[in-house]
């Protein structure tokens, strides 16, 4: 059955992104109504999200940001199956790094890079950062139930070049490039929620005690890499540029937890200069900070 559903799914997708952008838009445009108000995907934990991140808007002003957050929601999915006929070409004339220059340093200077992402904008474009970068890009991800479904996201992921791995892979991805003097840059979209009893890291964030991995520090700790944040801004529709900045060259001299409490600061910032855009239908914050004992 998983086998047959995923063949109706892939042969309708197919044949939908051999359309223009502009065609589906049109749909998109059609499919984001029957989203919010007949399918009302997810919209209970949309809803909840929004009114605990920002206490301080009216009901209305919460309203409007739903609006576009599924606005952009059908945009995306039909962005993400539309790689199936994007050549690099293409992509990278909707998808650019707009500055190199610190990744052409650091290169120059034999670093690998931990590169801190998250689910804002088109995150599933990232994949095309490599055709811009000497770095081997490494992107890491939870494998999907169904398995084809994986496989069908995982040969989006890795359509420009781009290497996929599992976290629990992540160490021996990174030693393997490091064996072969490939430098790499690892991606990791760090705003998603720990499983219960991770070490993690407890922080304020959008109003809410709120978890966040300290794998990627570690990481970046344990083999002296370069942190970076990565923002991905939506220029116009269907057309996005990358940007980042610089958290630390030298995480073994950060304070421990910094790192990641740093990322935690500039991904709320970014989200609160433009709430539509982040992924408010993930349930972010399913588990309660633990009450720590004397």
């Amino acid at each position: 059955m998983e086998r047959f559903g995923f063949r109706l799914f892939y042969a309708a997708t197919w044949l939908l992104t051999l359309l223009p952008f502009r065609v589906l838009y049109i749909i998109s445009d059609l499919l984001q109504p029957m989203i919010w108000y007949v399918v009302r995907y997810r919209r209970t934990v949309v809803e909840t999200n929004l009114r605990n991140a920002f206490p301080e808007k009216t009901p209305e002003e919460r309203r409007r940001i739903a609006h576009r957050f599924y606005s952009h929601f059908t945009d995306l999915f039909l962005e993400t199956v539309k790689t199936i006929h994007m050549g690099p070409g293409q992509i990278a004339r909707r998808f650019v790094v707009k500055e190199t220059g610190e990744f052409d340093r650091l290169y120059d200077q034999g670093r690998d890079i931990v590169a801190l992402c998250s689910h804002y904008n088109n995150w599933e474009w990232l994949s095309a950062v490599q055709l811009s970068t000497r770095h081997k890009i490494i992107t890491i991800y939870k494998p999907l139930t169904n398995k084809y479904f994986d496989k069908f996201i995982l040969k989006l992921r890795t359509k420009y070049g781009t290497c996929v791995t599992p976290m629990s892979n992540i160490i021996r991805e990174l030693l393997k490039f490091r064996s072969e003097n490939i430098l790499t840059m690892s991606g990791f979209i760090a705003d998603q929620t720990p499983p219960r009893g991770d070490n993690a890291l407890w922080t304020t964030f959008l109003n809410q005690n709120t978890a966040f991995y300290r794998g990627a520090e570690k990481v970046a700790v344990k083999y002296d890499m370069a942190v970076v944040f990565v923002k991905v801004i939506k220029v116009r529709r269907g057309y996005y540029e990358l940007d980042y900045s610089v958290i630390t060259e030298h995480p073994r001299s950060e304070e421990p937890d910094r790192i990641t409490a740093k990322y935690a600061s500039m991904l709320e910032e970014l989200i609160r200069a433009q709430p539509e855009y982040w992924l408010w239908s993930h349930r972010r914050w399913k588990y309660k900070r633990p009450i720590e004992n004397d």
